[in-house]
Parts: structure tokens; sequence; C-alpha cells
């Protein structure tokens, strides 16, 4: 490995792309940013790390596609039906009670990777919601090709799997080697790139999901998220981190939330 990444090249790296991102390279998952750095510079035919550091320094698109390729975009259907069950049962029903005469859900799915999560709270939402009620989800991710796919709504078979049949019918189109989201759910979500290390710019959101991206984070730059997600969302709000992630020991304006379904985060001020 030293040979290829030598310790003052992995800590130039790491440092540029911690500051880009927030995404946290240690010596557990440096092999991950070396593989990548090789598959960069072969696409680039270059044979420097200290040339394509320059280049990416310069290159704003570069930098772009490496901090896709060193994320994970691991993600399905309705991935962690648990947090889908206490969205029905107990996030909805709140929210209804307290929006007034705005009849309009805000749903933000960060770090979304290739849409199979906000098109399932679009799934949702579209069967649970009653005459009068509208919403919106909007869509980010880091990696802009995660995006394209996203966008596109088309999925093989072998990506379908945890939809439920009826879903599977009325939301789906069959198509040769695969489904293709129909338009009136593809409509409901706006995909955006966005780095969280950075302000959305948006505000008044009733929940955002952020699950499986914090751990990319060191404790500073999960801090800074959080703070952000905060400011983004309304006055009465919910928030879903990953079921391994937890907000426990950090000092957050965020209230614990245990139900029979679920544990989650509210803003409830």
């Amino acid at each position: 490995m030293a040979d290829f990444l030598p310790d003052s090249d992995f800590e130039l790296y790491r440092t540029l792309i911690y500051n880009e991102s927030g995404i946290h390279f240690s010596a557990t998952n440096r092999s991950i940013l070396e593989s990548r750095l090789r598959e960069r510079l072969r696409d680039k035919k270059m044979d420097s790390l200290k040339d394509y550091y320059s280049m990416i320094t310069r290159d704003k698109e570069e930098m772009k596609v490496l901090l896709d390729s060193v994320t994970t975009n691991l993600t399905r259907f309705f991935r962690n039906q648990a947090h889908f069950d206490a969205v029905q049962h107990y996030v909805l029903p709140e929210l209804l009670k307290v929006k007034g005469a705005d009849r309009k859900l805000r749903f933000w799915s960060a770090g979304c990777s290739t849409g199979e999560e906000p098109y399932t709270i679009a799934i949702l939402l579209k069967e649970l919601l009653g005459p009068g009620w509208t919403f919106e989800v909007i869509a980010s991710d880091i990696s802009l090709k995660s995006l394209m796919v996203g966008k596109e709504g088309f999925y093989p078979e072998a990506r379908i799997q945890g939809i439920p049949e009826n879903y599977l019918s009325k939301y789906f189109e069959k198509r040769p080697n695969g489904y293709q989201v129909k338009d009136e759910i593809r409509n409901s979500i706006r995909f955006d790139y966005h780095n969280l290390k950075n302000d959305s710019g948006l505000r008044n959101l009733d929940v955002v999901f952020c699950r499986n991206v914090l751990i990319y984070f060191d404790e500073v730059a999960q801090k800074a998220a959080i703070e952000r997600f905060w400011d983004a969302m309304a006055q009465k709000a919910f928030l879903f981190i990953g079921h391994s992630e937890s907000l426990f020991g950090m000092n957050t304006r965020f209230e614990f939330v245990k139900t029979d379904w679920a544990c989650f985060y509210k803003k409830w001020s």
C-alpha cells in the first residue's frame, strides 16, 4: 500500500476530502481511498498522485467525481421497514394534527443514493395522505452518478425486491429487463446535488431522512450536519438516521423518540 499511497499522500488526500465533504478516512478504510485513487488515475491516464492532487484542487468537476467514487451507495426499496411503519403510525398522525391550514408535507431524503428511499417515501405518502393533502420529496446526494439513476427511475428486476406486490403493479411499469417508476411518483420528487458539508438552503421541512450517511463523518462533521438539519426543519418535525447511528452523547437540540415501531428524533419547538 505504501508504494502507491505513501503516508504523506494519504494525509494530503484525506485532509482534502474531509475539508470538501466531511467524509473521514482512517487507517481502517485507507484501502478504499487507495483503490478509488487508482481508478481515477487510470481513467485520467495519469501516473502521479501529486499531479492528480493538483488537478482536483483546480477542477471542481473532477473533485465531484472523486467524492462520488469514495462513497458507498448501498440502498434498496423499503430498507429498514420499521422506519416507514413509524412514519405511518406515529409521524404522519402527529404532523397532520399540527399542520393547520398548510396541507402540504415536505420530506428530505439526504444521501438518497440511487433513489430507492425517496421513491419509497413518495409511494407511502401517496397511499396514506387523504384528499386535499399534497407532498414534496427533495432527494439529494453527493454522487452525480447515483442521482442520474434516481432521476431516470428505472430499476432492473434485482433492485425492486422488497416492494409489496400491490405497490409494484400500481406505481411501476414493467419494461424489458426491469421496472420504470410511473410519472405520478417521479414528478413528486426533486433530485438535486448536495454536499452535506454545506447548508442546503432548504427550510420548513417536516421530515428529514439521513440514514447511513453520518457514519462516514467524524464527530465534528456529524455535529455540524445535525445543526444544519435543525435549521432546515419546521418548528415541529422529525429526523430519521440509520439504525447503527445515534446522537447519543452529542450535544444537540433534538429529542429522542422511542415508539412501538422504531426510534428516531424530533424537533418540537
